[in-house]
């Protein structure tokens, strides 16, 4: 701006300018650039309850390409905080990350719920006390109330714990803050009431609005609504339109479910399609399915987002075969692992399923419609696995429990691969944790990825162990013969 002239408005400019564009993760293939304005920024944070608060020391944990950064950023400096950055190895460790958040005295967390979950569970791991915690924000994916999340804050009754709801479409609109003790908590909490100048409506299939307790599509309106998507004016024409409640606003529509709970809170109650959220990713299952029935094998398939016996979201493919070409005789293993290849080529990995499921036909309601609770859950021969071979010795045998609880499946081979078995950088990071507890090695992430088969880790951790023990006997010895100069001298 001219240094004669400061005023924006003497420019033109006003709070529906263009303050950033944003995309989507892409999973149809075809990115969204979401077009931000300045007025729906400065909304969230002005708007905010905790404006005037006392000053805080907040990390930056997210990266600027979500939407949640700005949260850091812009709150922190608002407040005449000051913003605390971490290096990206000490983000994706959490035992390092609860070290570093305890000595840099962090007061505000910001943490979608899968960094949280993890981030919880590396506590209870370690149970060091956070004393200098007040706030820890969280959203991206529905917030679940695990055991390991309840401790925590029986443990820290000064921090808070505050689940927002908001699409990178209208960034936050909606919160709710868990005050009471944590033992009450419902297991799915409420995503709350809307924040100020946020107006949420929930609409029928006709875009009436539907009675207390009724579940409805949730539509937004008010000052956080982005303007469009940047050169998609039909997709931006389908989902932003004129509101029929207040003249002059535009409602976005979110494609999420929700209802009002009696105490006027409101309830998630995930998508109206078949898009699903998996760490943090928008996935449509239809492309993947797509993808898979380009495959020479593959007549008919669907994918699903369900959970395993951990409680993590995974990603199942169910595939039935072409007739007569053969692969009758490709067991379920080897067909998963053709499979895996095939879409390895084609899709992110986030996209990939863990698991492959082959069945002679899809079960079907008797309105002829895809039957989702008649899909059986995958057993240990629909993950991309070698023949099982079983762990020899006492670290792959350790290991392998270990891998078996972290991957949710019931046995694990020593040929057997840690991705291939649905693992993810999350999940290295546990394992890394859980084998320093159980053996005494902390792996690093750059072996595991370079060498993800159990006898190779068991192999690496082995060494390891051999050179520890090693070092030790050496610093026995340097120590008995200074002794033994001592008593001499």
């Amino acid at each position: 701006l001219p240094a004669s002239d400061p005023e924006p408005r003497a420019l033109g400019l006003t709070a529906r300018h263009l303050a950033y564009i944003i995309y989507t993760s892409g999973s149809t293939g075809t990115p969204k650039g979401i077009e931000m304005p300045h007025g729906s920024l400065m909304n969230l944070l002005w708007s905010s309850p905790e404006f005037g608060a006392p000053k805080r020391r907040t990390l930056q944990f997210t990266t600027l390409n979500f939407d949640v950064s700005f949260q850091e950023l812009f709150s922190c400096w608002r407040d005449g905080g000051l913003l605390v950055l971490v290096q990206e190895e000490t983000r994706a460790d959490f035992s390092e990350l609860l070290d570093f958040v305890c000595r840099e005295g962090i007061e505000r967390l910001f943490l979608p719920f899968v960094a949280l979950k993890h981030f919880a569970e590396a506590w209870c791991a370690r149970g060091a006390l956070l004393p200098s915690l007040r706030e820890i924000y969280t959203a991206g994916e529905q917030l679940r109330a695990t055991p390991e999340l309840r401790s925590f804050f029986e443990t820290h009754p000064r921090a808070r714990l505050i689940n927002q709801y908001g699409p990178t479409e209208t960034h936050v609109v909606t919160e709710h803050r868990l005050v009471a003790d944590p033992s009450c908590w419902p297991q799915l909490p409420p995503i709350g009431r809307p924040i100020a100048n946020a107006r949420i409506y929930l609409l029928d299939a006709h875009g009436a609005p539907v009675p207390v307790g009724a579940v409805g599509e949730l539509y937004v309106g008010g000052a956080g609504v982005a303007r469009g998507y940047l050169n998609r004016p039909e997709l931006t024409a389908d989902r932003f339109t004129a509101s029929p409640f207040v003249e002059g606003d535009r409602l976005y529509r979110s494609g999420d479910l929700a209802r009002y709970l009696p105490d006027g809170n409101l309830e998630f109650l995930g998508r109206n399609d078949d898009q699903v959220k998996i760490r943090g990713f928008r996935i449509e299952p239809g492309e993947i399915a797509a993808r898979l029935c380009e495959h020479e094998l593959v007549g008919d398939a669907v994918v699903v987002a369900r959970a395993d016996r951990t409680g993590d979201q995974r990603l199942v493919a169910y595939v039935v075969a072409k007739p007569a070409d053969g692969s009758e005789g490709a067991d379920g293993a080897q067909l998963a692992a053709s499979l895996r290849a095939h879409l390895g080529g084609r899709l992110p990995d986030y996209m990939v399923p863990s698991a492959f499921v082959r069945l002679d036909g899809l079960p079907l309601t008797p309105n002829g419609k895809l039957d989702r609770q008649a899909l059986p859950a995958p057993d240990d021969d629909a993950y991309a696995r070698t023949a099982y071979e079983a762990p020899q010795g006492e670290v792959e045998t350790l290991l392998a429990g270990i891998w078996a609880e972290l991957l949710g499946v019931e046995r694990v081979g020593r040929h057997d691969n840690f991705f291939e078995l649905g693992g993810h950088s999350l999940l290295a990071v546990q394992l890394s944790s859980r084998m320093s507890q159980a053996v005494g090695v902390a792996l690093p992430l750059t072996k595991l990825f370079a060498t993800p088969v159990l006898a190779e880790v068991a192999r690496a951790t082995s060494i390891t162990l051999i050179e520890q023990e090693f070092d030790r006997h050496e610093l026995l010895k340097l120590l008995s013969l200074e002794s033994r100069n001592d008593r001499f001298n």
